[in-house]
């Protein structure tokens, strides 16, 4: 099997030396069993173990009582319990009580585990007090537009500036349809990999059916799944808006404490984002957060949410690479769709434009000025006529 090496598979690699367990969580599909692979064929020894806790057979190892029989299979395995042990377990929620299988373990036999999840609501819930100390946890999203051209073995240079990102006609040209694909269809590896757009689709589709049928199933105690596949579907329409929480809820026809159950479970198994308000601008006012998707592909099968939405929602996923993320308003005097922080640098004002135009820069920069933000950009996906002064969003790697 070709793996296709990720960035953030080095970072997770630099933790194999020391003694933590290493978790690795995102959502179904996103490459955390790759991943996996791939630091498994890092470790020298060969006294390693790979478990799919997904196969009835391998899952019931660690829903025995006795903690001693887990490790005679083990051992039944071929492993020696004298020396140093990993044991590699992927999509620890279907096991309730593997946090005490483990933390017993690791206390006293010192195994080295590497564990993927699908979700961060189960690590909340189950694993983070029992774990404290213990584990370092890392966070796989779906690719980046780079990621996702160094899959097509499309060469590129990643930019560190916006200054270094301003349109170029050339480089437009020779990566807008490989653009248009990443906004259509999100950055899921096996989408990526898929060159028929009808497979394409059909793979986001079990993508997400085996959520519903299984991650919500098996990790929350929702009693109306209709009521979630609903609310998914409302969501996509309103994506890069504010959330009214209270007429979403009368939408849905639920109550707002089981609305915010579900985006809250929503926001942990890495299907939405709900982005804050830059806090510094008018503290008078009470602002909602705005709603992204975490996967353009995803959120395009649900339903039909515009192409100004998509491509406003593909820059978020493109952004939160680069730091953290807000957005600014001011009532309905003003907002801009994003507020940069990188560490160590000032913030940067980011509007997103799908035909950008003069007239929109000289707005943000009135704007800009007014809060002292010196870096404003605006980030547009086509050129139009006398206007080429904008951040073009394909060249944001």
């Amino acid at each position: 099997m070709t793996i296709f090496e990720r960035p953030i598979f080095k970072e997770i690699a630099k933790a194999l030396s020391d003694s933590r367990i290493i978790v690795i969580t995102g959502m179904r599909r996103v490459g955390k069993t790759t991943a996996v692979r791939w630091l498994m064929d890092q470790i020298s020894t060969n006294n390693k173990l790979f478990m799919d806790l997904e196969r009835l057979d391998q899952r019931t190892v660690f829903e025995e009582q006795n903690y001693d029989l887990v490790l005679n299979y083990f051992r039944n395995q071929g492993l020696d319990l004298s020396k140093p042990m990993t044991i590699a377990l992927d999509e620890i929620q279907y096991v309730p009580n593997l946090p005490s299988v483990i933390k017993y373990l690791y206390d006293h036999y010192g195994i080295k585990f590497i564990l993927t999840g699908s979700s961060s609501f189960y690590l909340k819930n189950y694993f983070s007090e029992s774990m404290a100390g213990r584990k370092i946890v890392y966070e796989m999203f779906p690719l980046s537009f780079g990621e996702f051209l160094s899959f097509r073995d499309v060469p590129y240079f990643r930019k560190q500036s916006f200054s270094e990102m301003l349109f170029d006609n050339h480089e437009y040209e020779r990566l807008k349809a490989h653009y248009d694909e990443f906004i259509k269809y999100g950055g899921l590896p096996n989408v990526v990999l898929e060159p028929n757009p009808q497979v394409k689709r059909e793979i986001l589709n079990d993508i997400f059916s085996s959520y519903i049928n299984i991650d919500v199933q098996t990790l929350a105690d929702f009693r109306k799944i209709g009521e979630l596949q609903r609310l998914l579907q409302i969501l996509v329409i309103r994506m890069g808006n504010r959330i009214d929480y209270s007429k979403l809820s009368l939408i849905v026809g639920i109550s707002r404490p089981t609305l915010n159950e579900y985006l809250e479970f929503l926001e942990k198994t890495y299907i939405i984002y709900q982005l804050p308000a830059y806090s510094s601008v008018d503290r008078s006012v009470a602002l909602g957060k705005k709603l992204y998707f975490r996967d353009n592909g995803i959120a395009s099968i649900l339903a039909h949410p515009g192409e100004g939405a998509l491509y406003e929602n593909a820059i978020f996923n493109q952004l939160r690479n680069y730091g953290e993320l807000a957005y600014l308003s001011k009532g309905k005097e003003f907002e801009i769709d994003f507020i940069l922080n990188v560490e160590n640098s000032e913030a940067t004002a980011l509007e997103v434009k799908y035909h950008p135009v003069e007239t929109d820069e000289k707005k943000l920069k009135k704007i800009a000025n007014k809060y002292k933000f010196n870096n404003y950009w605006i980030v547009g996906r086509y050129p139009t006529p006398g206007f080429e002064k904008f951040v073009w969003g394909g060249s944001i790697f």
